[in-house]
């Protein structure tokens, strides 16, 4: 069992729960990452890596990684190559959509850069559990919440003020609106329908706790440290952070179209598809 990790009491660790992580070149963490995720004490756990054809090879190690974890139980690791690099929410979709399919209950959302500790996953998992919230974030500033010491002035005024400048557009009262470690329960998911999401880069965590507090479902953060990335570097671009900008607007005043651009019975038939596949569970 992972050293700072909880062990949760029967039934609880015994919850079906996929953690999926969007992976781009990041072949310097995925190692250290896989190991410590399924060294976790919860045996119905996957590891869900989505990469976006990292030209480092992080997609050929996952493979690897993939093959020696499988041989313990079938399914306990899973890759998907993605041909297009689309952006960390389209990865994140993927994954998540890969889970439900699989019958998985619980879906983690963490980054690939090992900034969020996958010791505190039984700790996410225990609090959704304990307070039947849609989503509990892993807060960087609730109390007991805290960043690295490697993080600037600058960096983290930049921070705070992405969460105010969220929450005076959205009403959504979240410390960290901004944070990416997250677990779900499937049926908010399932509620949300992904196929709608529009945002490809990191305002995906926006959008997504947005749809969520729109299903009615509550929202609860949990402190967690925050590190620096253990190897590579940001994959934030000028890009990213204008779309991050604008997201907000578009999601309170815009009119929201699924992504999807099907109409009528054949949109109809592939979600009645979805949603009658997501239930079986497959290894």
């Amino acid at each position: 069992m992972n050293e700072g990790a909880w062990s949760l009491p029967s039934p609880w660790r015994e919850a079906r729960v996929a953690v999926v992580v969007p992976t781009y070149n990041e072949a310097g963490n995925l190692g250290e990452l896989a190991d410590r995720v399924l060294a976790l004490d919860l045996p119905n756990l996957r590891l869900i890596v989505a990469d976006d054809d990292s030209p480092d090879g992080t997609g050929a190690l996952a493979d690897d990684l993939a093959k020696r974890a499988n041989e313990e139980r079938p399914g306990r690791m899973v890759v998907l190559h993605r041909k297009v690099k689309e952006g960390i929410g389209r990865a994140h979709i993927a994954g998540m959509q890969e889970a439900l399919g699989r019958g998985d209950e619980y879906v983690v959302q963490m980054d690939g850069d090992l900034s969020h500790r996958p010791e505190y996953i039984p700790h996410l998992l225990g609090t959704i559990l304990a307070t039947r919230a849609g989503v509990v974030i892993g807060s960087r500033y609730v109390v007991g919440g805290s960043l690295s010491t490697q993080w600037g002035r600058h960096r983290r005024l930049l921070s705070r003020f992405a969460g105010l400048y969220v929450n005076t557009i959205l009403h959504l009262s979240v410390r960290d609106p901004t944070g990416g470690f997250k677990i779900w329960h499937r049926d908010v998911l399932e509620g949300i329908d992904l196929n709608a999401v529009r945002s490809d880069g990191y305002s995906f965590q926006v959008e997504m706790n947005y749809r969520c507090k729109r299903l009615g479902r509550a929202i609860v953060e949990m402190p967690i440290h925050f590190e620096e990335r253990n190897a590579g570097s940001s994959k934030i671009s000028f890009a990213v952070q204008v779309e991050s900008m604008l997201r907000p607007f578009a999601l309170r005043f815009g009119r929201q179209r699924p992504r999807d651009a099907r109409t009528g019975p054949d949109r109809r038939a592939a979600s009645a598809g979805r949603r009658g596949g997501g239930r079986e569970a497959r290894p």
